[in-house]
């Protein structure tokens, strides 16, 4: 036997009947928030061009990508986001379309570095994109939309954390920091390293208040005063005009009744290549990763070929699943309401039977094994968890075990179908 051939990939894996069944139902309920509120679904390959997600900005690092060669020997990856594609699909396939464009999708997404914390290399992403429009009303769309996704899939204890990039675009501006300076101040802040960031800021020559600001960015979340507080502070038109963008955000999410799951953080920078405005995370109890991220990135859809500002959020089905598990919360889990079975005098009827039944929406199934030993099928449904068994005599009479209480009972097909 070959070393792997019963094994697979470090970070891939099987999902297994019981998971499986969970999964796709989630799955469509993410599905239905979405549809419900008019997003149209879109699929894209799981193959695309390397040069897709090939950016001068790095948005995507290439050693976070499965990369292979087609026969011509151009380099493909599988598909490591699903918003780039969808935003390849929008400025080329939607050019010409009426916008906004509301678009949702469900599919798997591939990327190295995802072990970690219970992530996979293999991971199913859920979410919509706005293209076309760059508002306050859509930015809290896109959030009220997350929110009622979480919600579906039976989560109530969760955090939506906002954040404004261009609030630290504008204090950046003011420092007058390089571009490598500011990407290591971003990320010194947005991972909350206080240290880290006082060395960097004590050896630049910063004004006092702003030095004090940029110092305590780490610890700027809580409610809207958190707004308040910091415009107090004499910060450029850029800031201002980003806090007063997510004073409208926020507004329009308490009019949405929702605020109870909203918090401010301003010391919350996710890319400066990739996002443009408003961006948010969402985190519950029980996974260390967000379980949601999205925001505004308008000038995405314009390296396909077409200028228009964009906002989204993708949803990590595996870490919702995660979540669930862990805070103990009950799954569904697939079942059988009946099975039944039959002798050949009595096949006919019981097809009839499985199929008026399952009309009913009920999940029947069909005894395969000829019937022939009664025991052993009725010892097959205990062990399944299978309630009850319909033993199909003849062309009229019925057995039926109710196997929870024990109790065997005759009736005719037309009492059991009521016809």
């Amino acid at each position: 036997m070959a070393k792997w051939k019963i094994y697979t990939p470090e970070g891939i894996q099987d999902i297994l009947s019981n998971e499986c069944f969970f999964k796709k139902n989630l799955e469509e309920k993410m599905r239905n928030v979405f549809r419900s509120r008019g997003y149209y679904e879109v699929e894209t390959p799981m193959v695309e061009f390397y040069d897709v997600f090939s950016t001068e900005e790095n948005i995507m690092p290439q050693e976070t990508m499965f990369k292979f060669f087609d026969q011509q020997g151009r380099i493909l990856v599988l598909r490591p986001d699903m918003t780039i594609p969808i935003a390849r699909v929008a400025a080329t396939k939607y050019r010409d379309a009426a916008y906004p464009l509301r678009l949702s999708y469900i599919g798997n997404t591939f990327k190295y570095n995802e072990l970690g914390g219970g992530k996979q290399k293999e991971f199913t992403q859920a979410g919509i994109e706005i293209i076309g429009v760059n508002t306050p009303e859509a930015d809290a769309e896109v959030i009220a939309t997350a929110i009622d996704a979480v919600k579906a899939a039976g989560l109530e204890n969760f955090q939506i954390d906002i954040g404004q990039v261009e609030f630290f675009k504008g204090l950046m501006e003011e420092t007058g920091l390089s571009d490598e300076e500011t990407e290591k101040m971003r990320i010194l802040i947005d991972k909350k390293d206080f240290l880290g960031i006082e060395e960097l800021v004590q050896k630049q020559s910063i004004r006092d208040d702003l030095k004090e600001l940029i110092l305590s960015l780490p610890k700027l979340f809580g409610s809207t005063d958190v707004i308040d507080r910091v415009e107090k502070y004499p910060i450029n038109q850029r800031s201002i005009d980003a806090l007063n963008n997510l004073r409208s955000v926020l507004k329009i999410l308490d009019d949405y009744g929702i605020s109870k799951y909203v918090s401010v953080d301003l010391g919350m920078v996710q890319s400066l290549n990739y996002y443009s405005g408003t961006i948010f995370r969402g985190f519950t109890y029980g996974v260390g990763f967000p379980i949601l991220s999205g925001g505004r990135y308008d000038r995405l859809v314009e390296k396909f070929g077409k200028k228009s500002p964009a906002t989204g959020f993708s949803l990590g089905i595996n870490m919702i699943m995660m979540a669930l598990d862990r805070q103990k919360i009950e799954i569904e889990k697939p079942g059988v309401d009946t099975l039944v079975c039959c002798k050949e005098e009595g096949r006919k009827t019981a097809f009839r039977i499985c199929e008026t039944l399952r009309n009913q929406g009920l999940v029947i199934e069909m005894d395969i094994t000829g019937g022939c030993d009664f025991g052993k099928i009725k010892s097959y449904a205990s062990s399944k968890g299978i309630g009850g068994i319909l033993n199909v005599l003849d062309d009229e009479n019925i057995e039926v075990h109710n196997l929870e209480k024990g109790e065997v009972s005759k009736v005719t097909v037309s009492e059991l179908l009521k016809i």
